[in-house]
């Protein structure tokens, strides 16, 4: 194992901070009566700590969310949502599943853009007590259809695009009943228009005002299946519970109150803030580390159809946005774009991304060039999002961390055995504990043994922590190449490589870039007497995987790739290869 020293800080501090220890601050954020008050209760047969006053599940968030009233809940484009609307369209899309025999329990699937429609649907599943199924967007229609039936989802939810791109999959999904279809520009016959059940979004005030139906349900239920790609195989999901989401919530608020105790101010009665959401919904950043606060505080979102920086730097300017980011390309965009000084985005107060390696200059010039708040964080589908966060001050003086845990969470690092504890400051994989972790993967019983121990969930991170408890992410372990915050995993992109006849051997790394932190690269073997050229693999890649994961640069070699004695591919030796590349990239 090995150590690594710890970073210097690239902003010069008040001397005086911080004011109180971070095991100080913790004890009196969470201390007997406290907002963050935390109990042990029995998760699965293992007690957890837990935020005491966390809510029980999502109904009742969506109850909470309707008190808001008349509040702005989403913006996109001209249409423009209420608290009140979007519980209105929510209860009614809800007695509408109950009507096509969607029950507790039962997958419900559903694809689309972040739209206003994407709440509504997954608070109307979620509430009847079955499971939301949100599947990846940009996925091709190969993988949706995958999703569909893993998951045995019963009732399909779509824009007209996903719907496009499932449609020659449609018979290939016989365990769905019903497919429901928003903004399709025409009637589609064997569907049936999701405006037909609630309308537009502009219609939604106009609903009944009906109370949503109401089902028995337990904090430690089932209520999601996110998909993450696994090294190997088919994609897993990752079964949620109604506790692992609200978890979320006062992990986010209990963050932000532990800058403030840090700096030794007072911690301000919370307020309505309006965001940009720039990242997909179907990511549980989005929608459980994003929009369970949101719905909570009864604050605003506001979605894009597609990311363009100055159309963000208009809605900035002109809804007086005070929080956006994602994934660290949003801010270097935003940083570095030459028409920046012809808007007023003063109302920015905190810029977070995560899901992406950041460079410590990033978080520097959020702060001088801004007056922003730079935030980050670490967390992953298995842990439902949250489990640190690192933001003010202490990001500012520990710009390669990824934070301290919050007071729910537990991290260990431990050695290859996945027993032995490691030291301060050595170099294992990361292990993390909470009521934040996932039950497990979906019907896949040694996938979840194998990650899911005792309460534990062992994530494939090489990871540090500092005699603070502060965590820095080394590496990976997982064979995965993180572009923007999408999830790139080697052997799926290899193994579309390898349906080509010309190819023999590949190899998909991840090669350094600026702004997307990584992209992916392929080296390849090619077959004697084959060839193939790079943008033919490209097209290969393309038509059977997700744009995002087709290799940006492939290099062909003479001989087979090196390997070790136990036949694994050597990808450190291969990253020479790309000199050039990165170069440009970085």
């Amino acid at each position: 194992m090995s150590t690594i020293p710890a970073n210097e800080p690239v902003i010069a501090l008040d001397p005086a901070w911080p004011k109180v220890s971070l095991k100080d601050a913790t004890a009196v954020l969470t201390a007997p009566g406290t907002k963050f008050e935390m109990e042990t209760v029995e998760i699965r047969g293992v007690p957890t700590r837990v935020w005491k006053h966390a809510m029980h599940d999502l109904g009742e968030l969506l109850d909470l969310s309707r008190t808001h009233g008349e509040r702005l809940f989403t913006i996109h484009e001209d249409e423009r949502v209420s608290y009140e609307a979007n519980y209105r369209a929510t209860a009614a899309l809800a007695r509408a599943l109950q009507d096509m025999g969607v029950k507790k329990g039962d997958r419900v699937a559903f694809a689309m853009r972040n739209l206003p429609e994407w709440p509504v649907i997954f608070f109307a599943i979620t509430t009847l007590g079955a499971i939301a199924v949100p599947l990846n967007a940009w996925w091709t229609g190969a993988e949706l259809e995958y999703g569909i039936n893993d998951s045995g989802s019963t009732v399909l939810l779509v824009d007209a695009e996903r719907y496009e791109r499932l449609r020659p999959h449609l018979a290939a999904m016989p365990g769905v009943e019903h497919v429901v279809v928003a903004r399709a520009p025409v009637p589609i016959e064997g569907a049936t228009a999701l405006e037909d059940i609630i309308g537009g979004p502009k219609s939604w005030a106009d609903l009944p005002a009906e109370d949503r139906p109401r089902v028995a349900i337990d904090s430690d239920d089932d209520v999601t299946i996110f998909y993450t790609s696994g090294t190997t195989g088919n994609p897993k999901g990752a079964l949620g519970t109604h506790r692992n989401l609200v978890t979320n919530i006062l992990s986010g608020g209990f963050a932000a109150a532990r800058s403030f105790v840090r700096r030794g101010e007072p911690i301000p009665d919370p307020i309505p803030r309006t965001s940009l959401t720039v990242i997909p919904m179907f990511h549980v950043t989005a929608c459980s580390a994003g929009l369970m606060g949101t719905m909570a505080g009864g604050s605003t979102t506001i979605f894009m159809r597609k990311w363009d920086a100055v159309k963000a730097m208009e809605i900035i300017e002109r809804e007086k946005v005070n929080f956006t980011g994602g994934v660290p390309t949003i801010a270097w965009q935003l940083i570095e774009h030459p028409d920046r000084h012809k808007y007023d985005l003063s109302s920015i107060e905190a810029i977070a991304y995560g899901g992406a390696p950041s460079a410590p200059e990033l978080v520097k010039r959020i702060y001088e060039e801004f007056g922003a708040l730079p935030g980050n964080g670490w967390g992953m589908t298995e842990t439902m999002a949250t489990v640190t966060s690192h933001s003010s001050e202490d990001y500012l003086n520990r710009p390669t961390s990824a934070g301290p845990p919050v007071a729910t969470a537990d991290l260990e690092i431990r050695a290859d055995d996945g027993v032995t504890v490691l030291p301060t400051g050595e170099v294992g994989e990361l292990w993390a504990r909470g009521p934040m972790i996932v039950k497990g993967y979906w019907n896949k019983p040694e996938a979840t043994a194998e990650t899911f121990i005792e309460g534990w969930v062992r994530t494939g991170d090489l990871a540090r922590l500092d005699e603070e408890g502060f965590l820095f992410i080394v590496d990976r372990a997982k064979d995965m190449v993180i572009r923007g915050g999408e999830n790139i995993y080697s052997s799926e992109v290899e193994n579309a490589l390898y349906e080509h006849p010309a190819v023999t051997d590949a190899a998909v790394i991840g090669i350094p870039h600026r702004t997307l932190g990584e992209e992916p690269a392929a080296v390849v073997h090619l077959a004697p007497g084959t060839s193939a050229t790079e943008a033919e693999l490209q097209a290969w890649v393309r038509e059977r995987l997700a744009a995002f994961k087709v290799p940006v640069a492939i290099r062909f070699v003479h001989e087979t790739l090196p390997r070790n004695a136990n036949g694994k591919i050597l990808k450190k030796d291969l990253k020479g290869l790309f000199e050039d590349r990165v170069g440009e990239a970085a």
